[in-house]
């Protein structure tokens, strides 16, 4: 029996602007208040090529320049966007109806021969996108007319609407993917052209930049949907906790993030400025590289795990302003299963692990963090493992740094997050731990199971959602069982706000939406 989702498109009435000239004088003033909006971030993007770079800080840019062909609304319910239907017309066959009114920032149009091509880039080996793991269950696109596409799947995949509404699915213009094209035909590296010029069909469109510093973009006139608030939005690279918060008091910024849970008294008591909390699809955890001796000791991992004291890191790092985590994934994910058993805290069950592993006397390892918050939580895991007779040194890199060797496997153990952005447990689990995916695409500790490799597999081809929670809830245990990460906690988000600005909203992703923001 066909199983079908569909989406249907809310088209509201434009209102007939009337000719006379108070309604113009009006009009005018209305643009005139629009406002140039700043957002300090704690890093620069890795790339403005959706189909390079996962990370963070490029994500909350992308989103303001591209769009997908399904969105999350802020009801967290998946809605039309670039297609106005997206409908399961067979077990492994969606067909989308796209819409026919969009252009991109440089006027080309938007069209079934763009889905394929994007679709195309982001699977094809030879770009080695690290946002591929997202689609590897697509076989093929079909383009059907210039305004139909079928996505032809190797197996049912009830999650694929919310992996097509993940950044991972950002449309880039047709002109633009050939210009990157014939640049890595003439030796140039795969991705670099986007970046420099990401050209989308997004409310903002990209202006300019200076490199270590920030990135602006302006309001995209002709926007198909509902437009921006403000004229423009500059993306200020601020990695000093203090001197984002300063900006923020100064009114050098209007938005920063994140901030974190020692300075929102600062925030908060300081006059025309707020912190505002929500919810959050985030896990911190410990990671090992368990390629690395003594890593490859589970016995180890799992001593280290016990010698964690998950409530102090909350209390003394984060002011208690998070929730310790059972295992990876967090409350708001469908798929968690509050009946994992965790590893707990206790010291003498560590220390004898140690000793069955062969490491009553310890050993010394190295813990790499990017920012105050995982140099401040490293300290606190540092002092544990002391106790167990483990010497921990803290490297502190930038962000970009530690990505690059955290997913070439060049360190012992590191502080890391994941934030499940689709919500479904497929992107929090398959990413992380399938052995497919190890570095870059997220498993950064390199762990390879063929037990969980087998049950994440079978979950993503299965449709009965009692099936689908069962076999999560098997992998969740085995993988916490096993301890090549210690999830910690699951975090809450923290913005800074200037008072006057409204209409912000954060995604339990952390991605920030910015159309509706406007400046009072």
């Amino acid at each position: 029996m066909k199983k079908a989702l569909l989406f249907i498109l809310l088209i509201s009435g434009l209102l007939v602007i009337s000719a006379c000239a108070g309604d113009v004088a009006d009009e005018s003033e209305n643009a005139e208040e629009q406002k140039d909006l700043t957002v300090g971030l704690a890093a620069e993007p890795v790339s403005l090529d959706p189909h390079a770079a996962n990370d963070g800080n490029s994500l909350y840019v992308m989103n303001a320049i591209y769009d997908t062909l399904v969105e999350q609304n802020t009801d967290l319910e998946i809605q039309p966007a670039l297609a106005e239907s997206l409908e399961q017309i067979e077990g492994t066959v969606w067909e989308a109806k796209l819409r026919e009114d969009v252009t991109f920032h440089d006027d080309s149009a938007f069209n079934a021969e763009v889905v394929k091509a994007n679709m195309d880039r982001v699977l094809d080996p030879d770009m080695g996108s690290p946002l591929a793991f997202l689609f590897d269950m697509i076989d093929s696109v079909e383009v059907v007319d210039e305004y139909t596409v079928q996505i032809h799947t190797k197996y049912p995949f009830s999650a694929l609407p919310s992996h097509l509404a993940h950044p991972g699915g950002h449309m880039i213009s047709l002109e633009a993917i050939e210009k990157d094209n014939e640049a890595i035909a003439n030796g140039g590296e795969p991705f670099a052209t986007v970046n420099e010029n990401p050209i989308g069909t997004g409310y903002f469109k990209y202006d300019d930049r200076t490199s270590g510093e920030q990135i602006k973009v302006v309001k995209n006139e002709d926007y198909w949907g509902d437009k921006a608030g403000v004229n423009s939005v500059t993306f200020k690279f601020v990695p000093e906790d203090l001197t984002r918060i300063a900006e923020l008091q100064t009114g050098d910024s209007d938005i920063i993030y994140p901030v974190n849970t020692s300075n929102i008294d600062e925030v908060d008591t300081n006059e025309g400025t707020h912190v505002k909390q929500s919810d959050s699809a985030s896990m911190s955890y410990l990671g090992f590289n368990v390629e690395k001796e003594p890593f490859t000791d589970p016995r180890v991992r799992q001593a280290i795990a016990k010698a964690i004291n998950k409530e102090e890191i909350i209390e003394g790092v984060l002011n208690g302003v998070a929730l310790p985590a059972k295992g990876p994934l967090a409350p708001t994910v469908f798929g968690y299963d509050e009946d994992v058993e965790p590893i707990d805290y206790n010291i003498e069950e560590a220390k004898e692990l140690l000793k069955e592993a062969g490491y009553e006397d310890g050993f010394s390892a190295t813990i790499m963090a990017y920012d105050t918050n995982t140099s401040d939580i490293a300290q606190v895991i540092q002092a544990e493992l002391k106790e167990i007779g483990i010497t921990i040194d803290i490297e502190m890199t930038e962000v970009g740094t530690y990505l690059e060797v955290t997913g070439n496997g060049g360190v012992d153990m590191f502080i890391g997050s994941w934030g499940t952005v689709t919500l479904d447990a497929d992107y929090g689990l398959y990413p992380m731990f399938h052995s497919a995916n190890a570095g870059n695409p997220g498993n950064r500790s390199f762990y390879a199971n063929d037990e969980v490799d087998e049950l994440l597999e079978e979950a993503r081809q299965e449709g009965a959602e009692e099936e689908r929670l069962q076999l999560y809830s098997e992998a969740q245990q085995i993988i916490v069982d096993e301890a090549p990460i210690v999830p910690l906690y699951h975090s809450v988000l923290l913005a800074g706000l200037r008072d006057e600005v409204s209409g912000f909203y954060q995604y339990p992703s952390s991605f920030p939406f910015l159309r509706d923001v406007t400046i009072d």
